[in-house]
């Protein structure tokens, strides 16, 4: 969303700049707004949309004579139009339609030639003289819709010397004088804003516009000091009580009652200004709320006293909603507010989404006599969290969710209370103010040293000049020596650290003036890192395998958490997430590797193998002494098939994944050993979770007591309530252990072998109740017992498990034998299976087919 249009002229006014200063200074202060404010998206010359247009006075006034509704009038423009037929007196014929238009009226008159403003950069129409039923109109006296700053076609623009001064209108006078509308607009991008909350008004983009300047800003006086307001009785009011239920969301809340209040058109200055900030005019006293909002930053909000009180008493409650409870909005809107967003209500309805909008149930319509105004501030986090939710964007919301000063809702409301007095004639305050406070806090006093803020700038200056640079802004600050202590106005909430202050003093000198310099260049050769190589590595031995390497969020719903069977509770909440979908920092990788799943099973891909390396976080294990997450390093492959694509592969799924495995430790010198997951050696930690422990297995790393992780079969349930293929399997390991394990293993060159090497197969029956791992355990000690003893190297692969259906289990290996000098005999090689069979039968009853 972008900022309001600014008005040079008023903010220039307002800290001090002469009407010859602002016009001789324009092109470089708006230089110095992109250079050291924000980025300019457009400059307007709003005066030339009113060149030509005179004030003008109605000298005389009568009925067209072929119309009943048109009249004749005569104008006085003081000679200032060229080429226009006058009387003897030189006045200017000009036919008028307008309902309010008589002789003695200032209007503007927009003589032939002159563009309609209305029409502007759309059509342009132009003006001529023309007949209307017989007589000849020079031009046209022109309404406030037809000058562009207001809706209102009703009548001509009356020009009144009370708002505009005796000066102004004189016959001739060009009409973009008045009002202001001989302006500058500057359309500023808000994003390099959003930080800074004071700037979403024009009171604090005056206050930096003349920072930048090297000038001194004094604040009004209202703004620094509330104004005292004087009360008066209303025999119809009794009192207006506040509760809030909600005081971590709700730092402030203020309100007071006027009454005397006559609702109708704003007067024509503020209908102007707010015209050219982009907002449209409703109403003297909605204008008022808007008026303040702009020049502020504080969001206000008007309620019908009478439509919300009872009895004469108005009772607001600031809370959560209730179930079901639904609301109104001023657009005609329904919503059932979310369960968490802040609620405006009385005793018996509710009327306001706190922050948001007001409701239709108490707006201020023409029959409005008493009005209550609310000043308050709400958590901004709760603010975008519901704006983004019900797809309201309002004002409001642009300035409540960049976390508006709670310091600054009492003079704003007292201002609006004496504002309200001047476009309602006869509007006063009813009883004192309202005031509900909750944990607000002073800002800190910062102590920063002259000589830290230069090194960080690469400056020369004096703490003299960073104290009036600082000052000029309305910092208050005190220097000793080398020494300064900063304390931020009320409206700086930002400002919390001594790197602050560089940043402050830094934009005000301005970032364009710092030195030049190139940077010293080291030429020694920049040190690779040990982990991000390793990482690297890991993932080609992985797409050589044939997997897919995939990234996903780091940040997960609530749902896929319990899904997968991980506690919610573990992980670590967002408090402001990107949206609804990304909750929760993920306890590990698997869960969003399995919401993958479907999705490609579904666009046709019939089996695959994808795998994340990245980073995962849990309350398991946090910073001991700060109690910040901990970032623990995972790799994680899942492997699936669809049903057709599954009867090509031989045995369970957990194999398939196993493979991956075994292809990783082989590329990385190791051997991964896998041990059933049992009572003794299970780990309750969200990532073994979505497992079936009965048919998965703990990876740990031979010759070593590094376990680096899991690799099995999901449960049931995670495969249905994620919509998974019967056929899926994967792995989720440590690569940090792993890279750990690789420097124990210190694997050592091992050279190829020269001559054929011989592989033989054997076969055996066990017990049901012997696991494979305790037979391949048994075979690979006897093998590297008789390697040692008689110098030949060796490797060992399983060929198949089958389970006969007498309960018999039937395990095959397949042992591969060779010699670095020669080719080893069968009767060797015979001679190493048969001790592998014997010590089988003596140790697992082992019977060798």
């Amino acid at each position: 969303m972008k900022i309001s249009l600014t008005s040079l002229k008023w903010l220039n006014q307002l800290y001090g700049c002469s009407d010859n200063s602002e016009l001789e200074e324009v092109d470089d202060l708006i230089s110095k707004i992109g250079a050291q404010l924000g980025e300019i998206d457009e400059v307007i010359n709003l005066s030339e949309r009113y060149d030509g247009i005179i004030v003008s006075h109605v000298v005389s006034c009568v009925k067209h004579p072929g119309a009943d509704k048109l009249h004749i009038c005569m104008i006085d423009d003081g000679g200032v139009a060229k080429g226009v037929k006058r009387d003897s007196d030189g006045n200017v014929q000009v036919v008028c339609g307008a309902p309010n238009v008589k002789a003695g009226l200032n209007v503007a008159w927009l003589p032939p030639g002159s563009i309609v403003p209305s029409t502007y950069n759309k059509e342009n129409f132009t003006l001529e003289s023309r007949e209307l039923r017989g007589k000849v109109s020079n031009g046209m006296l022109a309404s406030p819709a037809e000058l562009a700053f207001s809706d209102n076609h009703d009548g001509i623009l009356e020009i009144r010397s009370e708002e505009v001064g005796i000066k102004n209108v004189k016959p001739g006078t060009p009409f973009k004088n008045l009002y202001g509308l001989d302006d500058t607009i500057i359309d500023i991008e808000n994003k390099m804003f959003t930080h800074r909350p004071d700037c979403f008004g024009m009171l604090g983009v005056a206050r930096e516009l003349a920072g930048i300047q090297n000038k001194k800003f004094t604040s009004p006086k209202w703004y620094i000091e509330p104004i005292k307001l004087e009360s008066k009785p209303d025999p119809v009011v009794k009192g207006l009580t506040v509760e809030v239920d909600i005081p971590r969301l709700v730092p402030r809340y203020q309100a007071l009652i006027m009454s005397g209040i006559k609702v109708g058109p704003s007067p024509v200055w503020l209908q102007t200004f707010l015209s050219r900030l982009g907002v449209k005019s409703i109403n003297n006293i909605v204008d008022m709320t808007n008026y303040m909002m702009l020049t502020t930053g504080q969001p206000l909000h008007a309620f019908d006293f009478d439509k919300v009180a009872v009895d004469g008493t108005a009772h607001i409650v600031v809370r959560n909603p209730k179930p079901k409870e639904k609301l109104t909005l001023l657009d005609g809107k329904t919503i059932e507010p979310r369960k968490d967003a802040i609620l405006i209500a009385d005793k018996d309805k509710t009327i306001a989404l706190g922050g948001v909008m007001g409701g239709n149930n108490s707006e201020i319509d023409d029959k409005t006599t008493r009005i209550i105004i609310e000043s308050a501030n709400f958590d901004m986090y709760n603010i975008r969290k519901t704006s983004m939710e019900h797809g309201l964007f309002t004002d409001a919301v642009t300035r409540f969710n960049k976390g508006q000063s709670p310091w600054q809702t009492e003079a704003v409301l007292h201002q609006a209370a004496a504002m309200t007095g001047e476009v309602s004639p006869g509007a006063h305050v009813v009883g004192e103010p309202v005031d509900v406070k909750n944990h607000l806090s002073k800002n800190p006093t910062v102590s920063v040293g002259a000589s830290f803020i230069n090194e960080r700038l690469g400056l020369q200056l004096n703490p003299i000049d960073m104290k009036k640079r600082l000052e000029n802004v309305e910092f208050q600050v005190s220097h000793h020596n080398d020494q300064l202590e900063v304390t931020a106005p009320f409206w700086r909430m930002d400002i919390a650290i001594p790197e602050d202050i560089v940043e402050e003093v830094g934009r005000l000198y301005g970032y364009d003036h710092l030195p030049l310099g190139l940077p010293m260049r080291d030429l020694t050769p920049a040190q690779t890192n040990p982990q991000i190589d390793f990482k690297k590595h890991m993932r080609n031995i992985l797409s050589r395998a044939g997997a897919n390497e995939i990234l996903t969020y780091s940040f997960v719903h609530r749902d896929l958490l319990t899904k997968t069977g991980q506690d919610p509770m573990l992980a670590f909440e967002l408090s402001n997430a990107l949206s609804p979908e990304l909750q929760y920092f993920r306890m590990s990788l698997m869960p969003s590797l399995l919401d993958k799943v479907h999705g490609n099973i579904k666009a046709g891909n019939d089996k695959f193998a994808l795998f994340e390396l990245n980073k995962t976080h849990n309350k398991l294990h946090t910073d001991d002494d700060h109690g910040l997450p901990t970032e623990i390093n995972m790799l994680a492959l899942v492997f699936a098939a669809n049903d057709k694509a599954a009867k090509c592969y031989d045995g369970a799924p957990y194999y398939q994944a196993r493979k991956y495995l075994d292809y990783l430790a082989n590329q990385l010198g190791l051997t991964f050993t896998y041990s059933p997951i049992t009572d003794a050696n299970s780990v309750d930690f969200p990532v073994m979770k979505p497992y079936d422990l009965s048919r998965s297995a703990l990876v740990g790393v031979a010759g070593t007591d590094i376990v680096l992780g899991s690799v099995g079969e999901f449960r049931a349930r995670v495969r249905a309530s994620l919509k998974l293929p019967a056929f899926i399997a994967g792995f989720e390991i440590g690569p940090l252990q792993l890279q750990k394990a690789i420097t124990l293993s210190a694997a050592v060159y091992k050279q190829l072998a020269r001559y054929p090497r011989t592989s033989q197969d054997i076969s055996f029956k066990v017990p049901a109740n012997t696991s494979y791992a305790s037979m391949s355990a048994l075979a690979s000690d006897v093998l590297a017992a008789a390697a040692l003893e008689h110098g030949y190297e060796w490797s060992m692969d399983p060929l198949d498990i089958y389970r006969s259906e007498n309960g018999a289990k039937h395990v095959s290996f397949r042992v591969t034998l060779w010699k670095l000098e020669r080719t080893m005999k069968t009767s060797e090689v015979s001679g190493v299976l048969d001790a592998v069979a014997e010590k089988a039968k003596s140790t697992l009853k082992a019977e060798r087919l």
